[in-house]
């Protein structure tokens, strides 16, 4: 299939670009890599009258360390990311997670930017990077304001971003040095979309644990304070103290009512907790 007509746009600057989103009242949209909105144009999904192209914009594609957090333009590639061509502050947990994202046909292209604003249930950045903490700075001509992951991503499909406002920014916190990362995901293919992503940040020393499990029909379940999956406290044997019920009653309080699911996604969860404590 072919999209249907559409005018196309390629801005100077971020601010021209901000322009062009404003004055087009909704009808517009912006692409980067184009990984998503690419086949959702052939589909016939989206007939935006204009299709903004701001794959040129250097203000995006910064990486840089700044108070004690990586911050990352809306267009640094997956590829970026898992090649080391940015600075990792998460100690390999970020590149662990770049590598493993779709092919790296995909990985050269897609940014980190358009994944957050797709909002896929089933992308990796939105649960990786809820589970490291991380903020995005959302941008318009009106100004710009900054959320954390897990506010900015309400629903499947579905994220924060006002009209004429788009991602400038993600702030990545560095990982503490007693922090333990775990992540897995199950795939039908390696590259395939996931249908089960458990994430964890686990500081046994801060008796701390960021917990997401991704890949649900809504965003995802993210537990900042997660030591009840744990029998109620974090600490050295937290491995041994995961517990498959408590997991099992947070996926059925968050509406999976399907209880073949909640054990996939359980187990992945655990694949993931096994994997920090190794």
């Amino acid at each position: 299939m072919k999209p249907a007509p559409f005018a196309y746009e390629r801005p100077r600057d971020l601010d021209a670009a901000l322009s062009m989103l404003a004055a087009s009242n909704g009808s517009a949209k912006i692409i980067a890599g184009g990984q998503s909105l690419g086949p959702m144009l052939n589909l016939r999904l989206v007939q935006p009258e204009l299709i903004v192209d701001i794959s040129g914009l250097a203000e995006l594609k910064r990486a840089e360390v700044f108070g004690g957090e990586l911050v990352l333009g809306a267009l640094v590639t997956h590829a970026d990311i898992e090649d080391g061509r940015t600075a990792d502050v998460t100690r390999g947990a970020m590149r662990g997670v770049a590598a493993n994202i779709a092919y790296r046909a995909v990985r050269n292209r897609g940014t980190i930017g358009g994944s957050l604003s797709h909002a896929d249930p089933a992308a990796d950045w939105i649960s990786a990077l809820a589970a490291l903490g991380a903020r995005v700075t959302l941008r318009s001509l009106a100004g710009a304001r900054t959320l954390a992951i897990e506010a900015f991503i309400v629903g499947a499909l579905e994220s924060a971003l006002h009209p004429g406002e788009i991602v400038e920014a993600v702030h990545v916190p560095a990982r503490a040095p007693a922090a333990h990362w775990g992540y897995a995901k199950s795939c039908r293919k390696t590259g395939e979309f996931a249908h089960a992503i458990g994430a964890v940040l686990i500081d046994p020393a801060a008796a701390t644990a960021r917990v997401v499990i991704g890949a649900i029909d809504t965003a995802p379940v993210v537990m900042t304070e997660a030591a009840e999956l744990f029998g109620g406290r974090i600490d050295a044997d937290y491995k041994q103290r995961f517990d498959a019920g408590v997991a099992d009653a947070v996926l059925a309080k968050a509406g999976i009512d399907d209880a073949a699911q909640r054990h996939i996604h359980v187990s992945v969860l655990k694949r993931a907790v096994l994997e920090a404590a190794a």
